[in-house]
């Protein structure tokens, strides 16, 4: 069975304790950015971190955006909203593709919204790594405005599985992309 945790990096050595306790003993490798241990079990963990100064975060769903910047463990500017884009609907014909239509635009105006928000929070030089989350596309969307280059080619950690943003969903993406992301395989 394979299982992915997140554990924050400050807990990672109590949490390497515990996985030993667990599976009679550990044997460890931490290199920069990888982490690997094996139970005296088979019990295998591999593990990623993300080590970064300045981590911009961008998420987005059509409920809601946010975008900041983590310095060091601390959100040092953000600004998070929420647009109206309407659901879907059961009508059919010209209705249906109409409503289709003017969701489409609104999904559009909170990409150009957020990609604002994000030329203003990061500009080049002004992060070292970047969180994407939310929902994938209009996220990837974001990131297509030629303003936002220099965000492309930075290391990237996603968080697909996000509620829509707001400040408090924010600061845990925030932990989130600090935290150790560890795949188990139990055999």
């Amino acid at each position: 069975m394979t299982r992915i945790i997140e554990v924050d990096a400050h807990r990672l050595e109590k949490w390497v304790d515990g996985f030993a306790a667990r599976h009679d003993g550990v044997t460890s490798a931490v290199e920069p950015g990888r982490v690997l241990l094996v139970g005296g079990d088979g019990t295998r963990a591999v593990g990623e971190t993300f080590e970064h100064e300045r981590i911009g975060l961008v998420l987005v769903r059509r409920g809601g955006h946010a975008v900041g910047v983590d310095e060091g463990g601390e959100l040092t500017s953000h600004k998070c909203g929420t647009r109206y884009v309407q659901s879907r609907t059961k009508a059919g014909g010209w209705s249906q593709q109409r409503y289709s239509r003017r969701r489409g635009n609104q999904a559009d105006s909170v990409v150009t919204t957020v990609a604002e928000l994000a030329c203003k929070h990061l500009p080049p030089g002004r992060v070292d790594a970047l969180v994407l989350g939310g929902d994938r596309k209009l996220a990837e969307q974001v990131l297509t405005d030629p303003r936002l280059a220099h965000l492309r080619d930075l290391e990237r950690r996603t968080l697909w599985n996000l509620p829509d943003p707001r400040l408090s969903v924010l600061k845990d993406a925030a932990r989130r992309a600090r935290a150790v992301r560890l795949t188990l395989d139990d055999e």
